[in-house]
């Protein structure tokens, strides 16, 4: 087990920052957006022309997403990419239009699920909205209350039965509670709006989902463990952003580095900023015609590149060890993981495991692996979708997290920063 260093609790700490600034899939892209620009990145529009020169470092947000890249003074038609991919949502509630409701005294708010939650985590815990307001005039802006929601568990005095039987009705039992009164005389949206410190009168549409409102924290025996909101994927985004930062003065590999951030991986990943999306296949067109590459040189550049999916994956529960593959055992703190599925469900095969395994030895850090029990089909990532999509070269990685899904999650303090320096080794190197 890898030892909780000054530096693994100062990654986490940041880390606590980091998930606190992103309540949604769009604060997490500003705030990777904002973090790079005060590293010296540039940001770029997409309606405008781009440097068409070597060296320099760029981003460019489109929605929940971000790309950022690092380009070396040496750069040419012909030089490969190093993608180091994440995504930015997590399963949530999400507003309904005309979200103000409420019965019997009690202001609530309409929703429906976003992704697969953990739904029973949801309740009795104090919750956030944030995401994206969009006015009359077409501009977007950012929102997140503070503790303002809770989802009420029913009294055990109402139901004997519940630690048998616990299961709630997607669509009457999971509406939170917000205030007091008649919904005819409140307006959630208007709450919303004073965040933003806009009219509500102007909004013309919403994305907002709901956020565990508590901050992220480092606790256990020896500091070893790290619990917050949105660890799936914002541990993987947050590992990335660190990594690029720290590469990005003096970069002169011999290949570009880049960071890509997608959104809606917990619905598919099929929108026009998922990695089903045409995002980061526009931005590498864009990058390598700058450069000067023509169509055969594009394609030569994307068969000598790289990808690494980071996203997490389960730990062996001690509760239910029987849900694990009985050999292939990944714990907290043990390091980062390799995902392994037979069916391609993850990317990885034998080249993209030994580059792994060379890449974290490189930055000194051991690595595990992950490979789901037969009896219990694994999830998928943004993995399989980028290789399918680009033909780039491919591995699933991640941590091993506990409680995945959940409105709070559990993950190990070394294997965050470890992966990290993963992250950097597979940049530099």
């Amino acid at each position: 087990m890898s030892a909780v260093t000054a530096a693994a609790r100062a990654h986490a700490e940041d880390l606590a920052d980091f998930v606190a600034a992103s309540p949604s899939s769009f604060h997490a892209a500003a705030e990777v957006a904002r973090r790079l620009t005060e590293a010296g990145f540039t940001a770029l529009s997409e309606t405008e022309q781009w440097p068409d020169q070597p060296g320099g470092r760029y981003l460019v947000v489109r929605d929940g997403a971000v790309l950022a890249w690092v380009v070396p003074p040496t750069a040419s038609a012909m030089t490969p990419v190093r993608v180091f991919g994440a995504h930015s949502d997590s399963p949530a509630l999400k507003l309904k239009p005309r979200p103000t409701t409420g019965r019997l005294g009690w202001l609530q708010a309409g929703v429906e699920i976003y992704g697969g939650p953990l739904l029973n985590s949801w309740l009795d815990r104090e919750l956030r909205l944030a995401g994206r307001l969009v006015l009359e005039d077409g501009t977007s802006v950012l929102t997140a209350t503070g503790p303002l929601l809770r989802l009420p568990q029913l009294a055990i005095h109402l139901d004997r039965e519940a630690n048998d039987h616990l299961a709630l009705d997607k669509q009457s039992q999971t509406q939170p509670v917000w205030g007091l009164g008649s919904a005819e005389s409140a307006d959630l949206l208007g709450e919303l709006a004073r965040e933003a410190d806009v009219d509500a009168a102007r909004i013309r549409g919403y994305d907002i989902v709901t956020a565990d409102a508590a901050r992220g924290a480092v606790f256990g025996a020896g500091d070893v463990f790290f619990a917050a909101g949105r660890l799936d994927d914002l541990a993987s985004v947050h590992a990335g952003v660190a990594a690029i930062e720290r590469v990005a003065d003096g970069f002169d590999a011999e290949h570009i580095a880049m960071l890509a951030v997608f959104d809606h991986e917990e619905v598919g990943s099929a929108t026009r900023s998922g990695a089903a999306g045409p995002f980061l296949a526009d931005v590498l067109e864009r990058i390598q015609r700058g450069l000067g590459a023509d169509r055969d040189q594009q394609l030569r550049a994307l068969a000598d590149s790289w990808c690494v999916s980071s996203d997490v994956g389960h730990s062996v529960h001690p509760n239910y060890p029987h849900k694990h593959d009985p050999v292939v055992q990944p714990v907290l703190g043990s390091g980062p993981i390799l995902k392994i599925n037979a069916n391609q469900r993850y990317a990885t095969d034998a080249v993209g495991a030994a580059a792994w395994n060379g890449w974290c030895s490189a930055a000194g850090v051991a690595g595990q692996e992950f490979v789901s029990n037969n009896g219990v089909p694994c999830g998928s990532t943004i993995g399989p979708i980028t290789a399918t999509r680009l033909g780039i070269r491919t591995v699933d990685v991640g941590i091993p997290i506990l409680s995945m899904h959940s409105a709070r999650e559990l993950a190990g303090v070394a294997d965050l920063h470890d992966l990290s320096l993963v992250a950097e080794q597979f940049f530099r190197r």
